[in-house]
């Protein structure tokens, strides 16, 4: 398997704490520049005149470092307008006005492809009208491209972590006929915005039914969508609660709200220094892989190294397409990406040899020098892909 057949990619908005020169694209494959927005009245997209500048010259930058990356533009996001979203997919009329208009500024602007982030078609009505939108979306590029003789746009969507948002099942043929991939959102599982108690916000297991990045991953596949049509989303970002009792600072433990912030949210770049500069107790958890810290009467839920290296290899193993982050502007100093990076390139070289299944989760136990465990032994992943290419049978290693 070669390099261009995996996605690496990142969000990222303009920050003046972040701009896109500091980011680096080496690590990554694709990265989306966030957002576009739709204006409800004429169903053409804009971008604000404040992003413009940075909008402009977002492909250039990150080119400088990676000429190869691609870059997409994302369209909505989590703070858009619903209802304009719902009412431009309602209408022949109204969703040819937006497909023109997205491929008018993706061409002008000079990115490569398109995200639409439409959180989230609500009921069976939006959920078909979602789908026709695709599908005329992708005959459009299509058209667009073989009329000017140009590459066909990337066309992508960001989606909730399930195929099926609040008993709605998304329209899976159409997304999968019409979309190149989509980004599952496997994140804000738990939140002190709409959970009381303390829970890993973005777990990829759980030992119960519930919501993980593994089941949403299942149930995508399981509707229908090919495994390598999905690209399985983490954040680079924490939850923060309040606990009710220092002394309960595990999991499932009563809060009275959020901390630090005021909805609760901290980068993961902010977390390692209030990590540091509280002294705070920091818990892995191998089960669900997923992490916490605790100091005092606050709590927080994230992703560490170990997770993101975890879930990379796992979308590896299950034959995703590859994995996003939101959003490349909260790693510190590229630590995350450069974790997500580093065993996707080992990963090919393993998965590429003579075995196509993996029988048992890998689990990273040392993100530094890449330990793993693998069917309750220790393998540093170097010497496992040697032995997994010398084994006729995975069963070898068993």
């Amino acid at each position: 398997m070669s390099e261009s057949d995996v996605v690496k990619a990142s969000y990222w908005f303009p920050a003046t704490d972040f701009p896109a020169t500091d980011i680096d694209s080496s690590l990554f494959t694709h990265l989306f520049c966030t957002f576009a927005d739709l204006e409800a009245e004429s169903y053409e997209i804009t971008i604000a005149t404040w992003n413009q500048a940075p909008f402009h010259a977002f492909t250039e930058t990150v080119q400088q470092r990676n000429p190869h990356v691609k870059t997409l533009l994302s369209i909505g996001g989590g703070n858009a307008d619903k209802d304009a979203f719902a009412s431009m997919a309602s209408n022949p009329d109204s969703r040819a006005s937006f497909i023109q208009s997205t491929i008018t500024v993706a061409r002008s602007y000079g990115f490569h492809g398109l995200d639409l982030d439409w959180e989230y078609p609500r009921n069976e009505e939006e959920m078909y009208d979602f789908g026709k939108l695709l599908e005329e979306w992708r005959s459009a590029v299509e058209a667009e491209s073989n009329s000017s003789g140009t590459t066909a746009l990337i066309l992508t969507a960001a989606v909730y972590y399930s195929s099926n948002y609040q008993g709605v099942p998304y329209p899976v043929l159409a997304i999968s006929n019409s979309l190149d991939w989509i980004n599952l959102m496997a994140y804000d599982f738990y939140g002190p915005g709409w959970s009381t108690v303390t829970g890993p916000p973005a777990s990829l297991y759980l030992p119960t039914d519930g919501r993980s990045g593994d089941s949403g991953v299942r149930d995508w596949t399981e509707a229908g969508l090919p495994a390598k049509k999905a690209v399985l989303g983490f954040p680079y970002y924490g939850w923060a609660w309040t606990l009710a009792d220092p002394d309960v600072n595990g999991y499932d433990a009563n809060t009275t709200g959020p901390a630090i912030s005021d909805d609760g949210e901290i980068s993961y770049r902010q977390l390692q220094t209030w990590i540091v500069d509280n002294g705070a107790t920091k818990v892995h958890d191998d089960m669900m892989v997923g992490d916490y810290c605790y100091a005092g009467t606050t709590w927080i839920g994230y992703d560490s190294e170990k997770s993101i290296v975890t879930k990379v290899i796992y979308a590896k193993q299950k034959g995703l397409l590859g994995y996003f982050s939101w959003h490349v502007g909260g790693d510190d100093n590229s630590e995350l990406s450069s974790a997500g990076s580093t065993p996707y390139h080992i990963l090919i070289l393993c998965m590429s040899w003579k075995y196509s299944k993996i029988y048992h989760p890998i689990h990273v136990i040392n993100s530094t020098n890449w330990t793993i465990i693998y069917n309750s032994r220790k393998f540093d992943i170097l010497n496992f892909v040697f032995i997994a290419s010398q084994a006729w049978d995975i069963t070898e290693m068993e």
